[in-house]
């Protein structure tokens, strides 16, 4: 290297260092700056790793979460209050069943979805069908990563409804949302809204689940500005007879939008995943397709089932991994697909579970933390019945790739193993926040030896 622009290379770091040494910290629990949720690649590399193990028996609706300390919370609930399990180690060990609640009258059906709030660090979780009723249901707020929750309102009072609307010369009633049977939610790191939090959800108009109103049924989203407090409900994911979803956002700020359909009302294959985008932080879902490759539950069905969908935290990347059943007949074999071009193309899959299997959510690991690297799935499924209790997966990026090298599916400036966009390509830019995230992990650019620090 030169050796003026090893000199001004160290200056430059140098600065960004004694910039940013005062809010690092918040920086990396994501108060500061959403973005440096992303960061490395190569935690999710390696050698191939993959544990599987059963975590509640009995009861059903998985949802799955890691709070900003990296704390991994697996929520599950069918006819009773929800109930959470913390791990503080990556997911290699879990504490006791904690009850969220303390209302018996609170219970509901069927869990909802969990999200947590990058901004704040708090963790939201719903609860629905209390009573027996859809249209009643309550949230809970944890402060501390989980171990305490307090009663956050009764979900009529904070989710504001819709408007109806034609989509297709086909009406979409007014309603508000709720997120049973939804993936978990996420909190928005670009676009004009950062901060966000967003989460897939549905609209049941009448409340009634009964097949003959399936017709009327539609996905949507719920977001908040406001932490959780308060909530809207989103235009109508644009095709009825949708219920349960899941989302994530991409790099650019577009959301990805993936739902399972009960009912097709358009000609349209309900044994596919239908999977739309927002390009206005989750307002309205637009350019409706259904995918060739990802299933919708098991093929001699069109009933469709819960998948999960997490987009990896990846800096300049949108790796995403979706899990759903890959099977010709009955709730069986749960599988991973990976896709990385932001949903695009799908040219890997594994399959997890060669048994029993239905609902699913998944999430990613954070950075600088115990949970960095893993990829987490949460199931109901076991050896013998698909309803015999919550599995819990975790695995790395290299355990789906099976073999195959990641430079393989990679395009753009990125070399795994840094924080750079580039190594050596000078169609790559270096940027502010790169010598920040190099000042977090503490590599030196000062060694000539040490191509990932040569600026374009």
């Amino acid at each position: 290297m030169p050796e003026n622009r090893t000199t001004t290379f160290v200056l430059i770091f140098a600065i960004a260092v004694f910039s940013v040494t005062g809010w690092l910290g918040s920086v990396a629990l994501g108060a500061a700056n959403l973005e440096f949720q992303d960061a490395r690649l190569d935690p999710f590399l390696g050698e191939p790793a993959m544990e599987m193990h059963q975590i509640y028996t009995g009861g059903r609706f998985p949802s799955i979460v890691v709070a900003l300390d990296g704390t991994a919370l697996a929520f599950w609930g069918q006819n009773t209050l929800p109930r959470v399990r913390r791990s503080e180690d990556g997911g290699a060990t879990w504490g006791d069943q904690i009850v969220i609640g303390d209302d018996p009258g609170m219970a509901g059906v069927g869990l909802g979805a969990a999200v947590v709030d990058e901004t704040t660090g708090d963790v939201i979780v719903f609860m629905d069908g209390v009573g027996g009723d859809w249209e009643i249901g309550h949230s809970w707020r944890s402060r501390d990563h989980g171990k305490t929750w307090e009663h956050n309102g009764q979900r009529k009072d904070i989710v504001a409804a819709n408007e109806a609307t034609v989509i297709n010369d086909e009406m979409y009633q007014a309603g508000s949302a709720f997120t049973h049977g939804a993936d978990s939610g996420i909190t928005l790191r670009y676009g004009q809204h950062k901060g966000r939090l967003l989460m897939p959800a549905r609209v049941m108009p009448g409340w009634s689940n009964a097949r003959e109103n399936w017709s009327n049924h539609y996905n949507c989203a719920m977001y908040s500005d406001d932490g959780g407090y308060t909530w809207q409900t989103s235009a109508p994911f644009p095709a009825l007879g949708t219920g349960e979803a899941a989302l994530a956002e991409l790099s650019s700020g577009v959301i990805n939008y993936n739902s399972r359909r009960h009912l097709s009302t358009d000609g349209l294959s309900p044994l596919w995943r239908h999977i739309a985008w927002s390009y206005d932080d989750g307002h309205t879902w637009q350019d409706l397709s259904v995918s060739d490759v990802l299933p919708d539950g098991n093929q001699d069905s069109t009933y469709g089932l819960m998948g999960g969908l997490v987009r990896l935290p990846v800096r300049d990347q949108d790796i995403l991994i979706f899990s759903n059943i890959d099977s010709n007949s009955g709730r069986q074999r749960m599988t991973v697909w990976g896709s990385f071009d932001g949903g695009q193309t799908w040219p890997v899959k594994r399959l997890v579970f060669d048994g029993p299997s239905a609902y699913s959510s998944m999430t990613a690991g954070r950075p600088g933390t115990p949970s960095e690297g893993w990829i987490y799935l949460m199931f109901e499924g076991g050896p013998n019945h698909m309803y015999q209790g919550a599995q819990f997966v975790r695995f790395n990026l290299s355990w789906l790739l099976d073999g195959q090298q990641i430079e393989n599916f990679l395009d753009g400036c990125f070399t795994p193993g840094t924080y750079l966009p580039g190594d050596l390509n000078r169609d790559c830019y270096v940027d502010f926040k790169d010598f920040v995230l190099l000042a977090q992990d503490w590599l030196s650019c000062t060694d000539p030896a040490n191509i990932h620090c040569i600026s374009p």
